[in-house]
């Protein structure tokens, strides 16, 4: 670390430290510092921080789970707080209560209202960003709060374990990215997984980058609709 040892890692750098994952390579390194003028690579917040509210990880400092979880859903704009706050609560579960406590700890900080807003959102069964930005894309539609890593079990046996979904309705949402298709064992595994899936009677909406936000909603509520659920 080039900081002298002065700053604390924070913000996407420290969820990484505490083994969240999906973060690039070449995400800026964040440290609350006093220095207004870091070396190239760093961003400095000048922000209050509690002697409690740092810890060390692999011999660096590091804001605690709940200051980094604490930071990102305050300081990141919506989508991207609540996924990397799913990827966090995925690797290294922590207490929303222990986040929401800092904000009494730090009266007056900026972004208390979204973090308050993203908090309840947060689903560490989320297995990717883009099984993030499905899941809230449902929610903001009206539909109901789905269920994450639904297991289905046949006879003893598990047939699979879908991304999320409405168990009470037998209808699931998952997101194909390019290792659906560029892995010929992983594809043939999905089909025979899907045919399975029908045959006991789930529909899924397979959803791929290429789809239409409004068409996905229309695919989920349709099927939700012929299922029984009421809005």
């Amino acid at each position: 670390m080039r900081s002298g040892r002065q700053g604390v890692i924070a913000g996407v750098a420290a969820s990484a430290l505490h083994g969240a994952q999906w973060i690039d390579d070449d995400v800026p390194i964040e440290l609350i510092w006093s220095n207004t003028r870091p070396p190239r690579g760093l961003v400095a917040r000048d922000e209050t921080l509690g002697d409690d509210e740092i810890t060390k990880v692999a011999g660096l400092p590091v804001t605690t789970l709940a200051r980094t979880a604490y930071d990102l859903g305050r300081l990141l704009p919506r989508g991207e707080a609540v996924a990397r706050l799913d990827a966090l609560m995925r690797a290294t579960p922590f207490s929303r209560e222990d986040v929401l406590l800092l904000t009494k700890h730090h009266a007056g900080a900026r972004g208390v209202r979204r973090l308050r807003d993203v908090l309840p959102l947060v689903d560490g069964g989320a297995a990717s960003p883009k099984e993030t930005w499905l899941r809230l894309l449902l929610i903001d539609a009206g539909l109901p709060v789905p269920t994450t890593q639904i297991p289905v079990v046949h006879r003893w046996h598990t047939v699979g374990v879908l991304d999320m979904g409405w168990e009470k309705y037998a209808v699931a949402a998952e997101y194909d990215g390019d290792q659906h298709r560029s892995d010929r064992r992983r594809y043939v595994k999905d089909q025979r997984r899907l045919r399975k899936l029908a045959e006991l009677g789930w529909i899924i909406i397979r959803v791929i980058a290429e789809d239409q936000p409004d068409e996905v909603v229309a695919r989920a509520r349709d099927a939700l609709l012929a299922r029984g659920w009421r809005p």
